[in-house]
């Protein structure tokens, strides 16, 4: 099939390059130049595992880059839009670059087409995008709602081998041609689900708000246990064999980041608005940003709240491993903390530290390797659960530091071995050491 992409950003360039490795003609649009300049070249400027080398084995033979929208149109049947959809002053989603990507794209179609809305978007958006496209052409066309499920750090696995593939819309033969589109995706039996457009985007914040609140539970019963004198990695264990709830989000930690789930939160508790408070989910979000404090605690405890002079060394930056996206992490509230109660600090990512040069504007230094980070410092926290920090050698790290304390916010090591080796170490809901 034929398939214009606008939008080049994590779901726009996976979606484009997943559907080219399955034997589609996909062109993948975006104003910005320079960003498909990158791309004409196989440069690929996010850190997203395996999507290099998809985009780099379909280039110029099955995907191309282009900044002309009327010339993506007019070579495709499908179009997709994968726009941001940034988050407003009261947390509601805008969905100003969707609809003016519709507009566009109805402006220059020249005959029937199938137009996929894949944005996070408020529910009622696609019926906005099918308004605006009737009153702009006078072409037949269709418009289905396709959410996307990706997951930052696996989102070519998570497309090329999805839970289930949702498409909300009322036209039969667009729906149809969506379904034959995914068929190579779901070939073990995972379902594609046909709904309206509305349930299709409602299921969309649904999912997401689902797992963020199972986060947001087991990091109240981590500070808990703490409090009580239990050990959440027991409970998190216990509860998990529970079939009901599942092993699945249930980590304890300095709570979640990234572009989807506090925006998609946010944007669905405004959503309900006074017609319907969201309750839960506005104390899901409280929660959130209170557990990305509880690290900070600690240290100040630990120091006697001096942290003037202090340098301390954070390993992990990105929101989650396996990605450079730093966007809502918890790693920015807490170094911005740490900086201004008058610390140095000495960071390292594997693949986020570019990111956090430019959005600390040189106030941290980034360091080329975690061991270089730790040169001097008075303690060591952990931020981000990357594999390399599992193992390390500890007898180094204890060399290193000033002296032996470290700050897990993550929870990677075990509180008796870390009691043996020497440390003091500090960790969520299981007491400290």
């Amino acid at each position: 099939m034929n398939i214009a992409m606008i939008g080049t950003g994590y779901v726009g360039l996976v979606t484009g390059a997943c559907f080219a490795e399955s034997g589609n003609s996909v062109v993948c649009m975006d104003i910005d130049r320079d960003r498909i300049a990158a791309l004409r070249e196989g440069k690929v400027p996010i850190h997203e595992p395996k999507l290099v080398e998809l985009v780099l084995r379909n280039l110029n033979i099955r995907l191309s880059f282009t900044t002309d929208l009327a010339a993506a149109v007019e070579a495709s049947k499908i179009v997709f839009i994968a726009v941001g959809t940034p988050q407003g002053i009261n947390g509601n989603a805008k969905v100003e670059y969707v609809l003016t990507a519709a507009k566009n794209i109805a402006q220059t179609m020249s005959g029937y087409r199938i137009i996929v809305n894949k944005s996070t978007a408020p529910v009622g958006t696609a019926d906005q995008i099918y308004a605006l496209v009737e009153r702009t052409t006078p072409h037949p066309f269709a418009v289905i709602s396709n959410p996307e499920f990706l997951k930052e750090g696996c989102a070519v696995d998570d497309f090329m081998k999805p839970d289930r593939v949702v498409l909300g819309g009322n036209d039969a033969e667009a729906t149809e041609v969506l379904k034959k589109l995914y068929e190579p995706f779901v070939r073990t039996g995972n379902p594609i689900v046909v709904m309206d457009r509305r349930s299709a985007e409602m299921s969309k914040y649904a999912s997401n708000a689902m797992l963020a609140t199972k986060i947001a539970f087991i990091n109240e019963i981590a500070n808990l246990c703490e409090e009580l004198g239990a050990d959440v990695d027991h409970v998190r264990h216990a509860i998990g064999l529970d079939r009901r709830i599942g092993p699945h989000f249930i980590f304890p930690g300095i709570g979640y980041g990234g572009s989807c789930f506090p925006k998609d939160v946010r944007a669905i508790i405004s959503m309900g608005n006074s017609s319907c408070e969201m309750a839960l989910l506005k104390a899901v979000d409280e929660v959130n940003e209170r557990q990305k404090t509880i690290l900070l605690d600690k240290v100040r405890a630990h120091f006697g709240g001096h942290l003037s002079m202090r340098t301390v060394a954070v390993w992990g930056l990105s929101f989650k491993p396996s990605t450079d996206d730093m966007r809502e992490s918890p790693s920015i509230p807490v170094i911005e903390s740490l900086l201004k109660s008058g610390a140095s600090i000495r960071a390292f990512d594997p693949v986020a530290g570019k990111q956090a040069t430019k959005l600390f504007n040189g106030r941290v230094h980034c360091c080329e390797h975690s061991y270089e980070a730790l040169e001097a410092a008075d303690a060591l926290m952990i931020l981000t659960e990357w594999n390399e920090f599992r193992l390390p050698d500890f007898q180094r790290v204890k060399r290193l530091l000033k002296s032996p304390v470290i700050f897990d916010g993550r929870n990677l090591y075990n509180t008796a071995e870390m009691r043996e080796l020497g440390f003091t170490y500090y960790s969520i809901g299981r007491g400290n050491v």
